[in-house]
């Protein structure tokens, strides 16, 4: 069973808004600490034909502020469109975890009372828009342009290439089955009948034989293995012994099953 947590109930009648922000604006907050003394900008509240009208001014430092020297310059002026009644109660919370950056110790001290605090309750959700202009206009090409770069590009190298990658002449195992070809010489075709005893012997051994096994066994050529085979043995096209060799029945020593069944 989890442990039990205290919960902070403090703030649970105060009235929040949950607002949608556009992904490049929350980069930028996330950098507002250490640019902009923690400021992201000013809200102006009013109201036009008893509408509410809410502009957000985001401040000029985290506009300007730049990861890369191609990165566009944001646009400042943004509007919160008031969006429709929201069909469920949203509330929201902080949990208190280990402050490793170091906390102010009146922080500290609060977040010891409980580990999960209601801050508040949701009563009006918002989504900020830019205002539309030239501005907004060069930064949305900018960001265009910056997606459709390839991540990949083909570059030359100017110092020593790595020799793992510099091509070879031959790979080892084919040096290897070479030098074991050489080695073991050219097959030489033996006389027919030595060649059927050896057949014959190994068929009693085993009923069923792969032309590969038998080519083993033999150690004969292939085309010269399949004219002995094709006159006293036959190739199996079914199951279950599929693409394997048999003796002809003339050829057995054995004798087939038979069905121990009597007549009918």
């Amino acid at each position: 069973m989890s442990e039990k947590t205290e919960l902070d109930l403090s703030g649970a009648n105060r009235n929040m808004w949950l607002v949608k922000v556009p992904k490049y604006i929350s980069q930028r907050w996330e950098k507002a600490d250490s640019t902009s003394d923690g400021v992201i900008g000013s809200l102006r509240i009013g109201q036009k034909l008893g509408k509410p009208e809410i502009s957000f001014n985001m401040n000029s430092k985290l506009a300007k502020l730049k990861d890369k020297a191609d990165d566009p310059e944001l646009t400042v002026e943004h509007k919160f469109q008031v969006l429709s009644a929201m069909d469920r109660v949203l509330t929201v919370y902080t949990e208190a975890t280990d402050n490793p950056d170091g906390a102010s110790e009146s922080t500290s001290k609060s977040k010891k009372k409980s580990d999960v605090a209601i801050e508040g309750k949701v009563i009006q959700r918002m989504e900020c828009r830019p205002v539309g202009g030239d501005h907004y206009m060069k930064m949305k090409r900018l960001q265009i342009q910056q997606a459709q770069k390839p991540v990949r590009i083909t570059q030359q190298l100017n110092s020593h290439v790595v020799k793992t990658f510099k091509p070879v002449r031959d790979h080892q195992m084919n040096i290897e089955f070479n030098r074991m070809k050489k080695e073991q010489g050219k097959k030489a075709r033996m006389d027919a009948d030595k060649v059927k005893d050896l057949l014959f012997n190994a068929f009693e051994r085993h009923q069923y034989y792969t032309f590969k096994d038998l080519v083993g066994i033999t150690q004969q050529p292939s085309p010269y293995l399949k004219e002995i085979l094709r006159e006293i043995g036959t190739y199996n096209v079914k199951a279950p012994h599929k693409f394997m060799w048999e003796l002809k029945p003339e050829y057995r020593h054995y004798q087939e099953p038979k069905d121990e069944a009597g007549p009918s």
